[in-house]
């Protein structure tokens, strides 16, 4: 492999892990994981920082392996730039799908991946038709 597929490889396992129930119900696990400069428009359009969003989650570790699970599909990603790794992909949740687009970067003394931007757009459960598109 070479660097670039290498740091795409990367990315999507850190976005995996990011997914993971124990980790996005620990405040102390997500910070390894979120850019100090993180931001998010979530599914519903509420805008994340990374500060709200290490506020909304627990402090201590805690059992939550049996809490939420998304179920990706379609991970590609492309590198940006040297450190810099765009990814796509969709997930499901309880029933609810969205398609989710995420940036990565690796920077810092310790040269760790961590999302610096992430988007989810909700899909409509009904088909849209031609004439419905803008």
């Amino acid at each position: 492999m070479n660097q670039q597929t290498d740091d795409v490889a990367e990315a999507i396992a850190a976005e995996l892990r990011l997914m993971d129930p124990v980790v996005r119900t620990s405040a102390v696990l997500a910070r390894e994981l979120l850019d100090p400069e993180f931001t998010e428009v979530g599914a519903s359009g509420r805008h994340w920082t990374y500060e709200e969003m290490l506020a909304a989650l627990p402090t201590m570790e805690g059992a939550a392996e049996d809490g939420p699970r998304y179920e990706p599909s379609a991970v590609k990603g492309v590198p940006l730039a040297p450190g810099l790794v765009h990814l796509t992909y969709e997930t499901v949740l309880d029933g609810r799908r969205a398609r989710r687009s995420s940036l990565w970067r690796r920077q810092g003394a310790d040269m760790a991946w961590r999302m610096y931007y992430h988007q989810a757009t909700p899909v409509p459960c009904e088909p849209v038709s031609a004439g419905d598109a803008t």
